[in-house]
């Protein structure tokens, strides 16, 4: 049974891999409705973090997921233009979902929403999803062609 009215969870989410599914995974855990905020490309082009994935290319794999989940109807994907999305003005947002990275943008979240007059956000965690090798599935890895998006290692001929 969900904790939570309303929940939050951001990414990039390039090369939707299985820790994106865990992250999401426990986001609908958590949240009776899901907010997903979805990086655009002007935002990721302004702060230099690599993908290789379009924008729409992204939110296309995330509704194919919440759809095979059955999820679609409890989820809402916003753009996301700078670090916090509705974090910072929603106050129906009641709790966000990170990974160690991403835990000081939701403290930071919380400051200003306290500044804002809003009551703070629960923060739950997520541990990385470990790849073949024991080492964190990631998308820079996929990108490297070291693992798949299931954290199987790829064999490269010699």
């Amino acid at each position: 049974m969900p904790k939570h009215r309303i929940v939050a969870v951001g990414g990039t989410f390039d090369h939707f891999h299985v820790g994106h599914e865990c992250l999401i995974s426990k986001a609908f855990e958590m949240g009776e409705f899901v907010i997903i905020g979805v990086t655009s490309d002007e935002f990721l082009r302004r702060t230099g973090k690599l993908h290789d994935q379009g924008f729409e290319i992204r939110v296309s794999k995330m509704i194919e997921f919440l759809k095979s989940r059955g999820w679609i109807k409890r989820a809402r994907i916003v753009t996301l233009e700078d670090p916090f999305g509705p974090t910072i003005s929603d106050p129906s947002i009641e709790g966000i979902i990170v990974t160690k990275e991403t835990a000081p943008r939701a403290e930071e979240a919380n400051n200003i929403r306290e500044k804002r007059g809003l009551k703070r956000m629960k923060v739950y965690f997520v541990d990385y999803v470990t790849a073949q090798d024991g080492l964190p599935v990631s998308s820079t890895r996929i990108r490297n062609r070291e693992i798949d998006e299931k954290g199987n290692l790829i064999k490269h001929q010699a």
